[in-house]
């Protein structure tokens, strides 16, 4: 059984990279394998808008398959990748950018974590103030006093 498996297992180990890759149709692919690296490499910088966690170039998502091509088409035309970026940007927003720039128009974009951090610090610093403090402890009993009376004693005997 271990000989059965083995086999199998190697070829899903070596196919799990290939697998990463979502062109489906080998017709997506430029038959310029530099203008083909190009245009995977840009790719790989583009969110899928569907998905919005992977690239173009990793999703199989109808919509980065159609940004996959027109990419390709820019490419053709022999436009630059900042020509194409800034087109796709005007077209979608810096959203398009798996890691858009810092100008003042993504300020929110990138400062939202630390707002949403600062917001929950703020409530639980709120909710803090309000509560009332603890009440004091009881006082001890007769019994209570008497065993914390041996125990110091023994502790400071010992």
């Amino acid at each position: 059984m271990r000989r059965a498996v083995l086999p199998g297992l190697l070829a899903c180990l070596l196919l799990a990279p290939v697998a990463a890759h979502a062109i489906e149709d080998p017709s997506e692919m430029l038959k310029n394998p530099k203008l083909e690296a190009r245009a995977e490499a840009l790719g790989s910088q583009l969110r899928c808008l569907v998905c919005q966690n992977e690239s173009i170039e990793a999703s199989s998502a109808g919509l980065a398959r159609d940004i996959r091509a027109l990419v390709r088409r820019h490419i053709m035309r022999g436009e630059t990748n900042k020509q194409i970026i800034a087109f796709l940007v005007a077209r979608y927003g810096n959203f398009i950018r798996l890691d858009p720039p810092i100008d003042p128009a993504t300020w929110l974009l990138w400062g939202s974590p630390l707002l949403a951090v600062a917001a929950g610090a703020g409530v639980v610093g709120v909710r803090l103030a309000r509560r009332p403090p603890p009440a004091p402890p009881a006082p001890l009993d007769e019994a209570e006093r008497d065993r914390l009376a041996k125990l110091l004693a023994d502790h400071a005997g010992g």
